[in-house]
């Protein structure tokens, strides 16, 4: 299995991040689901996932991250300069996520919420999707 991004489908900032990602990722090393998508809520329970879960979620070599962790993982694979993220690993968990919540609690108020129209993915970009 590749390594799956579960993320908030109505998320105008998650779904930006989705096409960033996507854009970033030439070897396909990532697929996606939303959260609250069948396989994204079949996934969750396979890996344990709380339902309450305000994050973007990675799962990777049989292995779930959430928040700064699974947030510097996914810039670890993409092109350009941004595997050097990475390197934000070695600021202790506690201050990363502290950052990862402030933003997730504010996305909605940032960046809105996704009415009934979305984005429609290239056919390319369609099969990223599971």
């Amino acid at each position: 299995m590749k390594r799956v991004i579960l993320f908030d489908g109505e998320c105008n900032f998650c779904d930006a991040s989705v096409q960033f990602i996507i854009k970033r990722d030439p070897y396909e090393y990532f697929q996606f689901a939303a959260l609250k998508s069948e396989t994204g809520e079949q996934l969750a329970k396979e890996y344990g996932i709380p339902g309450d879960v305000d994050s973007m979620v990675l799962i990777e070599n049989g292995k779930t991250y959430m928040k700064s962790g699974a947030a510097l993982r996914i810039a670890k694979k993409l092109d350009g300069l941004w595997h050097l993220a990475f390197l934000f690993i070695l600021v202790p968990a506690p201050i990363r996520d502290a950052v990862y919540d402030f933003v997730a609690r504010n996305r909605y108020k940032w960046f809105g919420k996704k009415e009934e129209a979305c984005m429609l993915p290239s056919p390319a970009e369609r099969k990223r999707f599971i």
